[in-house]
């Protein structure tokens, strides 16, 4: 009899003892697990799990040819820095028809550098630094070196408008004109 309580008390106590702490969240869906973070690609988009967004937001979106051609008369000099989170919703469907615009007026593509953050909008090689990256998708357009202006989240027109009133230099403020960014 007391080989059978020692037995069982001995397996209790190793059941316990092996118990993990670290909890895992299982419900949470493939692509809300998987991120890019740093440098990216559009390579990197055309792998799963990113691909199933990007290539549908991609192919749904309808570029505005007329003020597409507009846009592109006034990217002379002008480069573009994409900050997206592929964890994010407004990243999962503006990037695409972002990208699909530009390639619609063959910007040329060593002028667009797209960087992935992660959730704290952050990268390891630290390339968001400086730059007020409060939401995302953040494109920022540069003439010259200096910042021009930026889209934030999401256009406050459209996406064709939005990039026409910042390359002629209208008066254009993003939906988050004013915040910082907090440490």
């Amino acid at each position: 009899m007391k080989t059978t309580i020692f037995k069982v008390l001995a397996l209790v106590v190793l059941l316990t003892a092996c118990k993990s702490e670290v909890k895992y969240n299982l419900s949470e869906p493939y692509e809300d697990t998987v991120i890019l973070v740093g440098p990216a690609n559009l390579e990197g988009f055309q792998q799963e799990p990113f691909s199933e967004w990007y290539n549908q937001n991609y192919s749904d979106y309808n570029v505005n040819d007329s003020l597409a051609s507009l846009v592109k008369s006034n990217l002379k000099s002008v480069k573009i820095k994409a900050f997206l989170g592929t964890w994010c919703e407004d990243s999962q469907r503006e990037t695409p028809n972002f990208i699909k615009i530009l390639k619609h007026i063959d910007f040329n593509s060593k002028d667009l550098e797209i960087v992935a953050v992660n959730r704290e909008k952050k990268t390891p090689q630290g390339l968001e630094n400086n730059l007020n990256i409060i939401n995302v998708p953040t494109f920022i357009f540069y003439k010259n070196g200096e910042e021009i202006n930026r889209i934030v989240e999401y256009p406050l027109e459209s996406l064709e408008q939005d990039m026409l009133k910042i390359l002629t230099n209208q008066n254009y403020e993003h939906a988050y004109f004013g915040f910082e960014e907090t440490e």
